[in-house]
This record gives C-alpha cells, structure tokens and sequence, in this order.
C-alpha cells in the first residue's frame, strides 16, 4: 500500500521522475518491514498509519529531509490509529483512533502537541476523516442516522450546520 507513496512523482521543470525510498529495518525511514496504510501528502510531509512497532500508529515522514518527524502525545498504546489526514501547513493531523468496539475521529496539533476527540459525545461508528487546508473543519462518515453521512465539524468538536439545499 504504501509502496505507492514509496514512488513519488516529482520534477521542477521538465518531465517528472520517480523518487524510490528503500524498506530499512530500523523503522526510521518511510517504508519499513511492516504494513504501512492511508498514506497523505503535502509539500513536505507525508503522513500514514503503520503497524511497524507492533501496534498501528500514525507516522509523519518529511520526504525533503527524509527523515520521521517525532509526534508526542499522538499514538497511544491502548488505540489503534488509522486513515490520517493532513492539513495543508502541516499543523494539524486528523485520524481515526480505535478503543475496544468504538471509533473517534481526533485531531492531533503538531504546534501545541495536543489531541483532540472530536466526536466524543457522537454516539455512532465515524470513518474516512479528511481535513481542510488550513485544519479548521474536519469532515467524515459517520452512521448516525442510521446509514453512512458526511458530518463537518470545526477543530473543538463542534457541529457545523450546513445547509440541506444548495443555494
């Protein structure tokens, strides 16, 4: 799966070619031994989720520097984290965490290092998050009503009303 974020397409000027990143076994590079999932790019990052320590957590790799970039107080050991997103400015990261049966839609700020459970008082299973440009609004599916919706939120966890009919 993320052999493909393994090939990046870049280029300047002229025709693009591919970048390859090895498999290393240290864990500390993009691709490792282990499953890695959902990957998201930005101009310098990418994110994705990956099992490389024995749980799945999500991973930030700055491809320019190719280095992983240190995310304290996002991964959690009783939690599985899964389909991360990212901002475009990089500052904030939504991603679904797992515990037990239930699924939470978080958002991690990688300024201030605090995590967020957006859906906490949501009572129905959440998927799929994605987030705006600038991580103000955090959108997924949720089976609130009984099938799978599209909800908005903004970064505190509020609802946002939007209109039903198009104007």
């Amino acid at each position: 799966m993320i052999l493909l974020a393994g090939f990046l397409l870049t280029g300047c000027i002229g025709s693009p070619h591919l970048v390859t990143y090895p498999v290393e076994t240290s864990g500390m590079s993009l691709n490792s031994p282990a499953a890695e999932f959902d990957p998201q790019i930005t101009d310098r990052y990418i994110v994705f989720a990956s099992d490389r320590r024995g749980r799945q957590d999500i991973y930030l790799y700055d491809w320019q520097d190719q280095t992983l970039i240190d995310l304290p107080g996002l991964n959690s050991l009783d939690a599985i984290a899964s389909d991360p997103a990212i901002s475009a400015d990089s500052q904030y990261i939504a991603f679904l965490g797992t515990r037990g049966k239930q699924s939470d839609v978080y958002l991690y700020n990688r300024e201030t290092r605090q995590l967020r459970n957006l859906t906490q008082n949501l009572q129905a299973q959440v998927r799929h998050p994605t987030i705006s440009g600038e991580g103000g609004i955090v959108a997924f599916e949720s089976s609130v009503n009984g099938q799978w919706d599209i909800l908005v939120y903004n970064r505190y966890g509020q609802p946002l009303n939007l209109p039903l009919v198009p104007r």
